[in-house]
């Protein structure tokens, strides 16, 4: 099955995202990890919000790294977010 499959829900051979994790705060910005599961491994995937003048920004991402459970995916999907967030900052919601 392939990772744009699993994303878009054309498969029926495997769970799409599994359940999110609870918010993680770094610099003014909120992650919650949302690993996507195929093929018996899970993608890290997340997203990134913040508020930015009264109105709430959110970027998602998924990166092709797999795990073999979900509570890894997660926790590299938090690295990987904070990363995001200090290379980029507000730019990622340009």
């Amino acid at each position: 099955m392939s990772l744009w499959k699993t994303l878009f829900g054309r498969s029926s051979s495997g769970p799409g995202p599994s359940a999110s994790m609870p918010a993680t705060i770094h610099n003014g910005f909120a992650i919650t990890a949302a690993p996507v599961a195929s093929d018996g491994k899970f993608h890290v995937a997340g997203t990134i919000s913040k508020e930015i003048g009264g109105e709430i920004k959110e970027h998602r991402f998924i990166r092709a790294d797999t795990f073999p459970s979900a509570e890894a995916a997660a926790e590299y999907s938090i690295i990987k977010a904070k990363q995001i967030i200090d290379q980029m900052g507000d730019r990622i919601f340009s």
